[in-house]
């Protein structure tokens, strides 16, 4: 098992709030879901979101999907 096919903690999802850079915590939580893919990222995990639509995106490639549907990509 790889870093990126770490299961969630069985903790409750998280609420975020997606700011330029970094993010906070608003309710305490394992994980959020990627907005995308539905997939669970861990917060330890959390790399990509978008700070105008406040949504976690599991990989790059699944925030180039969500511009592109968009249209802004």
């Amino acid at each position: 098992m790889n870093i990126s096919e770490r299961l969630p903690s069985p903790a409750p999802e998280a609420v975020v709030d997606y700011g330029h850079g970094e993010f906070r915590v608003i309710k305490p939580g394992g994980f959020v879901r990627c907005a995308v893919t539905g997939a669970p990222i861990r917060l330890d995990d959390l790399r990509y979101w978008s700070v105008e639509w406040q949504e976690a995106y599991a990989s790059p490639e699944a925030a180039l999907l969500r511009l592109r549907r968009a249209g802004r990509a």
